[in-house]
């Protein structure tokens, strides 16, 4: 059942807002006292509205999994065309993505001696296929993949590499890119090792029994290797029994195939500015997501968060830029849409005055971060006082994390910025099976709608454009 705010909740948090707006416009250079009301009303709308969660629960529901290349992810792309003219933007369309496409087919695993048992496993992206009976070898336990990169050549020899590194929990999700080193370049280190095949713990901080795929990759002139992942739960079990100190055998079966070029599509819907139409504020997040779950949280969330606060962002008329959301195609498989987009729209990149992508589940956004030029500071600040009453905070002008999509941008000096989400149990259930609609809060959503809503309102709305740096 969907949940809703109580009365004294709205009411707290519309005062805190109304002063706030006083406050704003006795300084304001870039808004009018209008404008700032209309601030009020749109995040009164979205935090009263589940328009996102609508978006989410059909996605999930009606389309499911959407992995790049799949029936899944061409149903997403016209599901995602037929939403944007159903919700009344002005312009959508598509423009095509190229990837390296790849299907899993079965992926199974077992402990054969010195006690036989299941395994939960799942193939990582990209990993090529075991024999049809599977592979059976000792294991050989590394610690992470540093210690694999520092043994002795052909220290795995005929052997199948475990990587038992335990991923750090915080709310920025930090211990992700530590955790990930292996998942990306593990299969290539182990095979140079002598490895026959490579098995690693979930990039993971569940607790649940659920294996977390993810992109790997191998490298010419080494010889490929299975590469997979098995669950937390299961990561602690094989590593008590090579504790045990008995040579440890399982047999890992995982049946997939590399099938060449695939093709996708960006689906992007705008509402065109009224006085710099070619100015825009992106938002967005990513349609594709990996076969395991419904992609609930990754990025289903995402990019009906960034839907639904382009239409409250212009709910009181047409905006003086243009609001555009993109939703690219086949981030999973290595951002193959975020950089055909930047290839595609090189020559406009410069109209974007703001950007910011929503990737990171649907928890509620504590931190605003910016990456801007000194002079756009004061009109960011702005932007920051109306986000702070809903327990947003401003962080700092850095170099913000504006979402994976929006790496290919950065060279281009676009303005971009972070509303980051609370992560702390992003990673029990990123890339597994359990990334589904369940998990998914309706009134966290909201949050994040009235937050994305009023960024990208007065983005668009104010008297100057936001500069990159």
């Amino acid at each position: 059942m969907k949940k809703r705010f109580t009365s004294v909740v709205s009411t707290l948090i519309l005062a805190s807002l109304s002063f706030n707006v006083v406050q704003a416009h006795a300084k304001s250079d870039n808004f009018s006292a209008e404008q700032l009301s209309h601030v009020i009303e749109i995040k009164k709308q979205a935090l009263e509205s589940d328009l996102a969660w609508d978006l989410v629960e059909s996605l999930t529901t009606e389309v499911g999994p959407r992995m790049p290349g799949t029936p899944g992810d061409e149903a997403g792309v016209a599901w995602a065309v037929a939403k944007f003219k159903t919700m009344g933007f002005d312009k959508v369309w598509t423009e095509p993505a190229t990837f390296p496409k790849w299907i899993r087919y079965s992926e199974s695993a077992s402990v054969v001696s010195p006690a036989p048992q299941a395994l939960h496993i799942t193939a990582l992206g990209n990993s090529i296929s075991t024999p049809k009976e599977g592979l059976e070898a000792q294991v050989i336990e590394f610690e992470n993949l540093a210690e694999l990169e520092n043994a002795a050549d052909n220290a795995a020899k005929g052997k199948i590499v475990f990587i038992n590194y335990h991923m750090d929990r915080d709310r920025d999700g930090n211990g992700y890119g530590p955790a990930v080193k292996a998942r990306s370049r593990g299969a290539v280190v182990a095979a140079q090792k002598g490895a026959v095949g490579y098995v690693m713990r979930s990039v993971s901080t569940a607790t649940h029994r659920f294996a977390h795929t993810g992109g790997s990759h191998y490298k010419e002139g080494v010889t490929k290797i299975v590469s997979s992942a098995i669950s937390n739960a299961d990561a602690d079990q094989l590593h008590r029994l090579v504790a045990l100190g008995k040579p440890v055998t399982i047999n890992i079966n995982v049946q997939a195939k590399s099938m060449g070029e695939g093709t996708s599509y960006n689906v992007i819907g705008e509402f065109t500015g009224s006085e710099f139409p070619k100015e825009h504020v992106l938002i967005g997040g990513h349609l594709d997501s990996w076969d395991l779950g419904t992609g609930a949280l990754d990025d289903g969330a995402g990019i009906a968060i960034t839907m639904a606060a382009a239409k409250f962002a212009t709910l009181k008329g047409q905006p003086k830029r243009s609001i555009r959301v993109v939703l690219f195609a086949a981030e999973e498989f290595g951002l193959w849409g975020a950089k055909a987009y930047a290839k595609a729209n090189e020559k406009t990149l410069s109209n974007i005055v703001a950007a910011a992508e929503s990737d990171f589940g649907a928890d509620k956004i504590w931190a605003f971060e910016s990456n801007v030029h000194a002079s756009s500071l004061p009109l960011v600040k702005e932007i920051a006082a109306m986000l702070k009453p809903l327990n947003v905070e401003y962080i700092a002008n850095n170099a913000a994390r504006n979402g994976p999509d929006l790496i290919p941008l950065r060279p281009f000096k676009v303005p971009a910025f972070a509303l980051s989400q609370d992560g702390t149990d992003y990673f029990d259930y990123h890339h597994t099976a359990d990334d589904t609609l369940d998990k998914v809060d309706p009134i966290k959503l909201r949050h994040n709608v009235a937050s994305y809503a009023i960024f990208a309102y007065m983005a668009a709305n104010a008297k100057t454009r936001i500069i990159g740096k």
